[in-house]
């Protein structure tokens, strides 16, 4: 497996993964807000940024973060907006490789925190969160209401 920036050639395979995640929470964003996730993802002057993870050339998984300020801190925080990993492969380690190298990411670039939030029905994810979550004060999530 091999994480790195997501590419404009990743289109159609991130469209999948994104129909899965937006599935998954039971959401129809429609075809146009689709593209405009997609242009802000390819967009370098877009705060928005993804990252896949890939597997024999098959997207299996992505994060969607950004940068954003804070009055607590000169530097900035790093948001996880979207983390999904395809159902069939997951318990494989591909989210907690996806939050590894962004918490890598967000170091390098000086960031105080990552932080995420999930919903309190994502049990599953919770479960890697707790554990990833534990291993730094760095890290930090929050279970939506």
């Amino acid at each position: 497996m091999n994480i790195r920036t997501i590419q404009e050639g990743d289109f159609d395979q991130w469209l999948v993964l994104w129909q899965g995640y937006l599935d998954f929470y039971k959401v129809d964003l429609g075809e146009l807000q689709n593209r405009a996730v997609w242009m802000r993802l390819m967009n370098e002057a877009d705060p928005l940024q993804g990252f896949v993870a890939v597997e024999d050339d098959r997207l299996i998984g992505f994060a969607h973060f950004f940068f954003h300020g804070t009055t607590w801190y000169q530097t900035s925080y790093c948001y996880l907006e979207d983390l999904y990993v395809d159902q069939t492969v997951r318990s494989r380690g591909t989210g907690r490789a996806l939050i590894a190298a962004l918490k890598e990411e967000a170091l390098s670039k000086g960031a105080a925190k990552l932080y995420w939030h999930t919903d309190k029905q994502n049990e599953t994810a919770q479960a890697l969160y707790n554990k990833v979550a534990v291993l730094t004060d760095f890290i930090r999530y929050d279970i939506a209401l």
